[in-house]
């Protein structure tokens, strides 16, 4: 998935079919590579659009949008964040692979074969149910996977709640797929895995019947993302729940489901989001005598404690009553809007970057990151209603500005650049009288 211009196309009807992991072999079988399509990009359009529809669903069906905007821009951040490495070089989970088959493979089944594409979504989905359980049962692990599960609400946008460093202990769990699968046939397994699970995450489909015995459906999958202790380290499945059957992993859906973590972090902001349980790790590491116990801490369950069974004792997770309030964004309603309204800017340079990206130079590549970085950072900020928004919403203003003037950054419409320039002008002038006066009246927030 190196060179995009070298990637097939995805037309209307595929791009609806891959959310479903509905492809036909003989359309998803490339010979190399370089010509599989990076199907997890091109899915953004169609991202949108559920969640529109799912907005749109709910507002029919119960008069509400299907979950709050605060938390529903801050899934849709760490999804854009987790994305950020692969502007720069492979995935792990590609690379290692690729190690693997080209020095220690032991056959080499046909590509084109469609004997090895269904022998691949086993392969795949097997591994997935592995990786995902140890995702629960590893602390360190854990550490990566909260960030998913870190939403105290269930809908499409959660699904794009991701880690960034999640892919770098998934890649093991795969592995042993390169022996015999080739890359090509892999990297597009690997791709709609994922976005099989994307519209599982919601609360607008409810029974599917006989599917439910074979499929993970958002019924399987809201019991997974929910802190009552019947939900626990259930339902890790990918695409089929049968392994969760098998392995004894299985929970169907009782009682109401209270999602998010056991302990809420109560943030909005994205690197806390991400990174929070690490501190939590480093603080319990050094806190805990003894070598083996420190081991314990890093590789045993998130609830383990000396004295305690491998992953913690049941009865210590904390019991949810069915109400309640998840954690709010106290910014106001106009403010909302002007965070959603930087945010689709922010998408529309995220989607051109990535479209561009092997004609853009590095440095661009890099400062486009960093503002991109910049841009999510004061969006959680203001959610958050952090003292220094406004500073820092002033100074990503003000970058902005600077690196459309350097040439770094370009509006999708280049006739509007004038028009974008005088509103974040105007943007400029708001923020900066905003931390003027917050600094006159108590400078040392």
């Amino acid at each position: 998935m190196k060179n995009p211009e070298a990637q097939q196309d995805v037309s209307v009807s595929q791009g609806i079919r891959m959310m479903f992991y509905m492809m036909k072999p003989n359309e998803t079988s490339f010979e190399t590579l370089e010509e599989v399509p990076d199907y997890v990009q091109k899915a953004t359009p169609f991202f949108i659009s559920l969640i529109l529809l799912e907005l749109v669903v709910s507002w029919i069906r119960k008069g509400k949008p299907s979950g709050p905007l605060d938390d529903a821009l801050t899934s849709m951040s760490a999804g854009v964040l987790s994305r950020l490495p692969g502007l720069f070089f492979r995935s792990i989970e590609l690379t290692s692979y690729i190690y693997i088959w080209e020095n220690y493979r032991l056959i080499s089944l046909p590509w084109d074969s469609p004997w090895t594409w269904y022998l691949t979504f086993l392969g795949v989905d097997f591994g997935y149910y592995w990786f995902h359980r140890m995702a629960h049962e590893v602390n360190i692990m854990w550490a990566a996977h909260q960030t998913h599960h870190s939403s105290e609400d269930y809908n499409l946008s959660t699904a794009l709640r991701q880690s960034v460093f999640q892919l770098y202990t998934s890649w093991i769990f795969y592995s042993p797929l390169a022996l015999f699968i080739p890359p090509s046939v892999y990297a597009v397994h690997l791709q709609f895995n994922l976005l099989y699970q994307f519209w599982i995450h919601t609360k607008v489909i409810d029974n599917l019947g006989p599917l439910e015995l074979i499929l993970n459906t958002p019924s399987h999958h809201r019991v997974h993302h929910g802190r009552n202790r019947y939900c626990v380290d259930k339902n890790f499945a990918g695409t089929l729940i049968i392994w969760d059957r098998i392995f004894g992993t299985f929970e169907a859906e009782k009682e109401k489901v209270v999602y998010g973590l056991t302990h809420p972090i109560n943030s909005f902001e994205p690197f806390k989001v991400q990174f929070h349980h690490l501190l939590t790790i480093w603080t319990t590491f050094w806190a805990t005598p003894g070598f083996l116990n420190k081991f314990s801490v890093i590789f045993k369950g998130p609830g383990w404690g000396p004295g305690k069974p491998r992953l913690g004792l049941n009865e210590e997770i904390p019991e949810v009553k069915g109400k309640e309030v998840p954690f709010s964004s106290s910014a106001s309603r106009l403010l909302q809007t002007y965070a959603v309204v930087q945010f689709a800017l922010l998408l529309t340079f995220y989607e051109e970057t990535y479209t561009d990206k092997a004609a853009l130079s590095q440095v661009t590549l890099l400062l486009r990151a960093c503002f991109i970085i910049l841009t999510l950072t004061s969006i959680g900020f203001l959610l958050d209603q952090r003292p220094k928004a406004a500073v820092l919403e002033t100074f990503r203003c003000l970058v902005f500005l600077m690196l459309c003037r350097l040439g770094h950054l370009k509006p999708f419409i280049p006739s509007l650049s004038f028009a974008f320039e005088i509103f974040f002008s105007i943007c400029i002038a708001f923020w900066g009288v905003r931390s003027m006066k917050q600094l006159v009246s108590d400078p040392w927030k």
